[in-house]
């Protein structure tokens, strides 16, 4: 679909629906410790985004040449699973693990998305290390974002702060608009050059997702048709946030505070 731009009184409705969303995902992640299943995180997203006034949007997503519909409310990738993998009951968290969350919800019919990733229990300094910088470079790819700059500013930004730390950058799943979709355009790929790219305007609403690795950039997609792993088993951490594009820079739609 074309490039979309919000009215001032749907970014409002963005930012209430995301400010829930935030909310959800807050009390997901503090639930995530050692011996506890995909599934029942999943579970307790769903309860709690009901409950908070919205609907999940990734749950019955369908994606062209995939047979089946995403089956769940969130994604819950663990280790070397990079995003889109479905919290199964044997899916079960261990200490050490790393693993990310990626939640989306509509409210009053338009869509945020986000996704963190965490440690479960004390995790190894590396670990610790690829979390830090790739949170990083989503703050430094929403740090570029005004009305004039570029798709490809965004993801300059991410590339050369995980390229500093020689992470393994994910060239084949990128950020994307959203709002009336769950996915919209522009693609938004976490590596690129300056002032290239599609040109952000005022109104529009994306969501910026870096995606690392401690190995290589290559994925593998499994034969659920939705997980993609690391093709050398390398961990992988994922970050997002849905942003509105204002004159002067950025509007953080998904927090809490």
């Amino acid at each position: 679909m074309a490039i979309t731009i919000k009215t001032k009184e749907e970014i409002d409705t963005l930012a209430e629906g995301g400010r829930r969303l935030a909310l959800v995902l807050k009390r997901v992640a503090a639930a995530a410790a050692p011996g506890v299943s995909a599934f029942e995180l999943d579970t307790l997203a769903e309860r709690l985004i009901i409950g908070s006034g919205g609907v999940p949007s990734f749950k019955g997503y369908r994606v062209a040449g995939i047979r089946t519909p995403y089956p769940a409310t969130i994604c819950v990738s663990v280790n070397d699973e990079v995003v889109h993998a479905i919290p199964t009951k044997n899916k079960i968290l261990r200490e050490g693990d790393i693993v990310g969350l990626d939640i989306g919800m509509w409210y009053k019919k338009l869509c945020t998305d986000m996704a963190i990733t965490i440690g479960v229990g004390k995790v190894s300094p590396e670990i610790e290390r690829m979390m830090a910088v790739t949170k990083e470079s989503l703050d430094l790819g929403i740090a570029v974002v005004r009305a004039g700059a570029h798709v490809g500013d965004i993801g300059h930004a991410v590339e050369q702060r995980l390229k500093k730390d020689m992470l393994g950058i994910i060239r084949d799943l990128a950020g994307h608009g959203v709002g009336y979709e769950l996915h919209e355009d522009p693609f938004i790929p976490n590596f690129g050059s300056p002032h290239t790219g599609p040109e952000l305007k005022e109104g529009m609403v994306i969501a910026i997702e870096p995606m690392s690795t401690l190995g290589t950039w290559r994925v593998v997609l499994q034969d659920d048709g939705w997980t993609y792993k690391t093709a050398d088993g390398s961990l992988a951490a994922h970050f997002e946030h849905t942003l509105a594009v204002t004159k002067d820079g950025a509007e953080v739609l998904t927090q809490s505070v």
